[in-house]
């Protein structure tokens, strides 16, 4: 039998519940169970900041944790670098600080106030004083997928027919149709979040972990065996099938 392998949905700076579903996984799997966040660390929650401290203080403390780069976490960083605050993938009224984004509660857990109608340059300093090189150089690191022998993981989906190698960031971020409604099987069993559900879904081709923790859903985690998942919850493992 394989050996398990743990994902954790959209987090959204929901620490809190991160927390709880980590609790779940060691609980399963103990304290050195490999697990796969599937990005989306910041944006609309809380603490996007204690999200990302966590995350670095786990993979220093030896934990074995794989962190995928989600079009959100693209949002923060490309504030920081260029002082974009728009992305050609969402309609070109909605920027980054606006709620529904969600980047004005990233930069207010950093003690940055950010409106829509703010001063782009004057954010940009405060942010610039406020946010840690560290969190950064994290950001900046994350990988986009991770792939083992029957597993692809990425934050958005693939885009159909085109081999690993050749996907772009773009897709593999942002992609929804024609990943969504593709129905013939992939490669790989493909586990992704990026798409709000009221609950986790298998499609047959593919796992979608998002259930919306971005929304104030509960956050959720996953153990595959294989090509086998379930859920986890405080009473154990719960079947997740097509």
């Amino acid at each position: 039998m394989p050996d398990p392998i743990y994902a954790i949905g959209d987090v959204h700076g929901q620490l809190e519940d991160m927390q709880r579903v980590l609790s779940l996984i060691e609980a399963d799997g103990g304290p050195d169970a490999k697990v796969v966040f599937v990005g989306d660390y910041v944006d609309r929650g809380p603490d996007s900041r204690g999200v990302i401290q966590a995350l670095i203080d786990g993979k220093a403390a030896g934990r074995n944790w794989v962190t995928i780069k989600g079009n959100h976490d693209r949002y923060l960083s490309r504030f920081m670098d260029y002082m974009i605050v728009h992305d050609p993938a969402t309609r070109p009224d909605l920027f980054w600080f606006n709620p529904r984004l969600g980047g004005d509660k990233t930069l207010l857990s950093y003690g940055v106030e950010a409106e829509e109608d703010a001063l782009l340059t004057a954010v940009h300093e405060e942010a610039k004083a406020a946010i840690p090189q560290d969190h950064l150089d994290f950001l900046e690191a994350l990988p986009l997928m991770h792939v083992t022998e029957e597993l692809v993981f990425v934050h958005a989906g693939i885009r159909p027919g085109v081999p690993f190698d050749k996907q772009v960031e773009d897709d593999l971020i942002w992609i929804r149709q024609p990943f969504l409604e593709f129905k013939k099987p992939h490669e790989r069993l493909v586990v992704h979040g990026h798409t709000a559900l009221e609950h986790p879904e298998h499609a047959g081709n593919r796992v979608n972990l998002d259930g919306g923790a971005g929304y104030f859903r509960p956050l959720h985690a996953a153990v595959f065996e294989g090509r086998d998942s379930w859920l986890l919850s405080d009473t154990g493992r719960v079947p997740l099938k097509p």
